[in-house]
């Protein structure tokens, strides 16, 4: 194989995040066929890259279970979205042991600058009456897929191209 072959999965990775992002915030939906095909990518990944191992892979595995169970507790408690879980979860597949960590942290703070520029009084006045304010900021859906997104590619890509 190519020395760079491992790049074409990569880029697949990339796009297919930057469409869930897109569609979250289009929507507030996470198609599952993007999840889905994010899940089969990996496997592609894990056969070209350079220096993956059958422990990295199967650590990968792991932190992947352990963000699903985590996100289905979350999820049950009406904490988090599906779609979130999952497209974390494909997130922690693909940053593996050493980079879920940071995935987390990248998470949140998207996450929570997300949600300050969601509250902004501009984008609460374009979309709420003044009367409704209020009540809307208690009620304001927060479209965590696209913080996912930037988070996994933040933490997951540049790894990838060295």
């Amino acid at each position: 194989m190519s020395p760079s072959f491992h790049l074409v999965p990569l880029a697949g990775f990339a796009c297919l995040m930057a469409a869930a992002a897109v569609e979250d915030l289009r929507r507030l939906v996470i198609p599952n066929v993007l999840v889905l095909a994010l899940g089969v990518l990996w496997p592609l990944q894990v056969a070209a890259a350079p220096a993956m191992s059958l422990g990295s892979c199967a650590g990968a595995i792991l932190c992947a279970a352990a963000v699903f169970a985590a996100g289905t507790l979350l999820f049950s408690r009406g904490l988090i979205g599906g779609g979130d879980v999952k497209l974390l979860t494909a997130a922690a597949l693909w940053a593996g042991p050493g980079l879920t960590p940071a995935l987390l942290i990248a998470t949140a703070f998207l996450g929570g600058v997300l949600t300050l520029a969601l509250l902004s009084p501009l984008v609460l006045r374009a979309v709420f009456a003044p009367a409704e304010v209020v009540g809307a900021v208690r009620q304001m859906p927060v479209p965590y897929g696209a913080a996912i997104a930037g988070a996994a590619l933040i933490v997951t890509i540049p790894p990838n191209l060295g």
